[in-house]
């Protein structure tokens, strides 16, 4: 007794699972067909069976790899597609600066302080403190640090009262950019979409024609064996005539 109502309940639940994935195939296949999915009927236990849509999602996923890996492990590469590629360089891209940057990484050695030789002031050694040349070069170092701190503060100023716009147009660049790539890449999804969709229906109408070849050659067939077992039973008919005309003469 309890075997058969055990079995009675796997196989309400068997059904309704089949609907349900039945279901969502439809949906998964009416998403490009804009009218034609709204018009699919909801199953009624949809909502509730909600955690088979993932896990239809990862059986499939799970299926086509393994189809993937039967396909090349049944059928090995024959030749090599890449060879009229050459091969990668990797370095093509690298600097002076990088390179020697990468070989004090794997050297592991730490990274150079950074100098700030070029902001000090240093007056002249203590053999020259009486050289004006010397004192001259001194100075004239101060005044080009002095030039190089107001470039510096006028850079700031720009900086202050004209950075905010700049970075405002800067951003309506990029965002403008964004919208492109975003538009860009819905394009390419349709186009993807509608070739899938071609490829579908032409797989479709090949194997509509391809029933209907099936079906006309099965009746040919037939036709054609039909019209033997008539030429033998007529065979046999005028063999028998045949015999009968030579026992009546005899």
């Amino acid at each position: 007794m309890f075997q058969r109502h055990g079995k009675a309940i796997i196989d309400k639940w068997n059904n309704i699972r089949d609907r349900q994935v039945e279901y969502l195939k439809k949906l998964e296949d009416g998403k490009g067909a804009g009218s034609e999915a709204k018009s699919i009927k909801k199953y009624i236990y949809s909502d509730q069976l909600g955690f088979l849509q993932e896990n239809t999602r990862e059986r499939g996923q799970l299926l086509a790899l393994a189809m993937v890996e039967e396909e090349t492990r049944r059928y090995r590469p024959t030749k090599n597609y890449l060879e009229h590629i050459p091969p990668l360089n990797l370095s093509a891209f690298e600097t002076e600066i990088m390179r020697s940057e990468f070989e004090r990484m794997q050297q592991r050695l730490p990274m150079d302080v950074l100098s700030m030789k070029r902001y000090e002031l240093p007056p002249p050694p203590a053999g020259k403190m009486t050289d004006i040349a010397a004192w001259t070069e001194c100075v004239e170092n101060s005044l080009a640090q002095l030039e190089h701190q107001a470039t510096r503060i006028c850079n700031l100023e720009l900086m202050v009262e004209y950075g905010c716009e700049a970075w405002k147009s800067y951003l309506e660049v990029l965002v403008q950019l964004v919208t492109q790539a975003q538009k860009q890449l819905t394009t390419m999804r349709k186009q993807i979409q509608e070739i899938n969709w071609q490829r579908k229906n032409m797989q479709t109408q090949g194997g509509d024609k391809l029933r209907n070849l099936e079906s006309s050659w099965v009746g040919l067939v037939s036709k054609n064996y039909e019209i033997e077992q008539a030429c033998a039973q007529l065979e046999k008919e005028v063999a028998r005539i045949k015999a009968e005309k030579k026992i009546k003469s005899l």
